[in-house]
């Protein structure tokens, strides 16, 4: 009972997850991971940028793209195998064999910085990925494992928190260790690969989902049948095309940054580590403010939302800098004092902030969409479409600026047009991400919406939902508030309005209008309420039947008792307060024709406890639906 008291206060605030054994521990072994993936591959990148040209004759923008290239490589050759694995044995074990992996990758890393030998350095960053490709199952896997459903955001917003920060310590730290000598680099990798075992160690147990899997090492003949199963369901995939995209922009700017600093903006290697820490903080900042906007819930309208940021600060960035002639190379200082320095900076802040609304979704919906029993195969499939989305970034930074030399300023805005265009792709094909955000403007322009009971709604499993009918958008804010997808049954002349029709249809509502005037749209709608039930959907009807025209609930209409009759399921009662008066309800006549004078209203969304089947009736629902409106309307 204490355990259990003690979890419910947790997950009041997604930071009281580092406190608990089954999440803290994985958080700082994955932390420590990212932090010293970051310590050694910004240490090399600075020596290839600022020091390669005495070491090897090769130019440092291929150097660059190739270490960038190599260390994602793994990613595609190994990621099928390595979901097969971490599908079919115990996941605390496996993070721990992979750590200890780690600790002799970074000895022989001391070596290879002691020796300035670059080749050794490559080689042993495409070691570093594979160590990476075979914890990045188990990393994202084993959240909903040890999470509950309604900790998943908060957890990847954790997650996607600390891998950026890790990254942003990481990546300061490699810069000033490259500066201050080569044994100091050494020590500290060594260091903290063997933090992060022994914190793996705690890890508790997260038991086998699929130990039946037989092990296919070709990892060719494995990347297609992994793949598939991501291709299972089509949103799912899509998703991990979305994230994939955004790990090639994200690749972009952290491969180009130090000569992006270097050449265009005439900084030293100071100045680098500023703008790699000031992209970092934005994305650890988007991603924790993931779970506030979200509402503690997978929210896909924060994706719209995150890719119109990436395309506009990503232009700007373009824009922002005009380089000054001068001979030497500026520290912060210097570069601080510069016009359009701190434009340059917000613009790196803000694009990693909309990244984080962009990828902390998509990550949890992957989750919690996926079945468990082969949910790390998907993760893996996702890791590989990742890598080559990665290593085609790092192609198209060879081909625009090794070949083509189009400048880095101009790579930066070719790649945020074509964010805009892939953006537009994904939302054409998928349209609930548009109608999501959509969703999502509304409820939090409009609106300021506060609920209650919502957790009455059953978390898998059919059934209906009642409420009150007030206004032309309530169907809205009950999709915005819930958690699971919900087919609204709507009154035909609401479901057909201009834009609002875009938003049902996505959503698949079910358009009704009455026996009389239309029998085979009555019927179809029956029809298709006993089918969504019968999946296991929830439903949600209005059973007034129609908008209120003077604030109070009307009768409700006996059509909810032959759905019950139908398909026996429980029914949850809801009530919408505040809505009467507002744009969209008929207080004032014809709705949606005076001007909006209402904004940032408060609005609240009350549910009552579940009635049982057998209980149903429609006088007792209009009962509970009154009662818990209570005066205000």
């Amino acid at each position: 009972m204490k355990n259990t008291m003690q979890d419910k206060e947790q997950g009041k605030n997604q930071f009281a997850l580092l406190n608990t054994k089954r999440f803290g521990p994985f958080f700082w072994t994955q932390f420590f991971g990212a932090f010293n993936d970051n310590v050694f591959k910004n240490a090399l990148l600075i020596l290839l940028a600022y020091q390669s040209a005495s070491m090897v004759d090769i130019d440092s923008n291929t150097l660059m793209n190739i270490a960038a290239g190599l260390f994602i490589l793994p990613f595609f050759l190994f990621s099928a195998t390595a979901g097969q694995i971490a599908d079919k044995y115990e996941k605390s074990m496996l993070i721990r064999r992979i750590k200890f992996m780690e600790i002799i990758i970074m000895l022989c890393a001391a070596g290879a910085f002691y020796l300035k030998n670059i080749y050794m350095l490559l080689f042993l960053l495409f070691l570093m990925g594979t160590q990476s490709t075979f914890f990045g199952p188990l990393k994202y896997s084993i959240i909903p494992q040890h999470l509950k459903k309604d900790e998943i955001v908060g957890g990847n917003a954790l997650v996607s928190m600390g891998t950026f920060i890790s990254i942003l310590l990481g990546t300061m730290a490699g810069g000033i260790l490259i500066q201050h000598g080569d044994y100091a680099v050494g020590f500290i990798v060594c260091a903290i690969a063997l933090a992060g075992w022994l914190v793996s160690i705690k890890i508790p147990k997260a038991c086998s989902l699929s130990p039946e899997i037989k092990l296919d090492f070709n990892p060719f003949t494995q990347i297609w049948k992994t793949v598939g199963y991501a291709r299972y369901l089509h949103s799912v995939f899509l998703s991990v095309l979305g994230i994939s995209w955004f790990w090639f922009l994200g690749s972009a700017y952290l491969t180009q940054i130090p000569n992006f600093t270097k050449l265009v903006l005439k900084g030293n290697e100071s100045v680098v580590t500023l703008l790699l820490t000031m992209f970092s903080i934005g994305i650890g900042a988007g991603s924790l403010f993931c779970e506030k906007l979200s509402g503690r819930k997978v929210e896909l309208g924060l994706v719209p939302l995150g890719s119109i940021g990436l395309s506009i600060f990503g232009i700007d960035l373009f824009l922002a800098y005009d380089p000054p002639e001068i001979k030497t190379l500026m520290g912060i200082s210097a570069f601080m004092q510069t016009p359009g320095s701190f434009r340059v900076l917000a613009d790196l802040v803000l694009i990693g902030i909309f990244g984080g609304f962009y990828i902390v979704p998509l990550n949890a919906f992957i989750q919690t969409r996926t079945r468990a029993e082969y949910r790390a195969r998907v993760i893996a499939a996702n890791n590989i479409l990742n890598s080559l989305f990665m290593v085609l970034s790092a192609l198209t930074g060879i081909v625009l600026l090794g070949i083509m030399k189009i400048g880095i300023p101009k790579f930066f805005l070719v790649v945020a047009i074509l964010n805009a265009l892939v953006a537009v792709y994904i939302y054409t094909v998928v349209p609930e991400f548009t109608m999501r955000f959509l969703i999502w403007i509304l409820t939090h322009t409009m609106y300021r919406v506060k609920h209650k009971g919502l957790e009455n709604i059953p978390d898998e499993g059919p059934a209906v939902l009642v409420c009150n009918h007030v206004s032309f958008v309530d169907g809205l804010i009950i999709a915005g508030a819930c958690r699971r997808p919900i087919r609204f049954v709507m009154f035909e002349p609401i479901y057909r309005l201009p834009i609002l029709n875009f938003i049902f249809r996505t959503g698949k509502a079910i358009p009704i209008t009455s026996q009389k005037t239309d029998p085979e749209t009555f019927n179809k709608a029956f029809e298709m309420i006993s089918q969504t039930l019968e999946e296991g959907e929830l439903i949600c009807i209005f059973p007034e039947g129609k908008l209120t025209t003077d604030g109070e609930i009307d009768i409700f209409k006996p059509g909810i008792e032959r759905v019950i009759k139908q398909n026996p399921v429980q029914v949850v009662p809801l009530a919408l307060r505040g809505l009467w008066g507002s744009f969209f309800s008929r207080k004032y006549g014809a709705s949606m024709k005076k001007p909006f004078k209402r904004f940032c209203s408060k609005i609240e969304l009350f549910a009552g406890e579940p009635v049982m089947p057998e209980a149903v009736t429609a006088g007792k629902l209009q009962k509970i639906v009154q009662e818990l409106r209570g005066d205000r309307c």
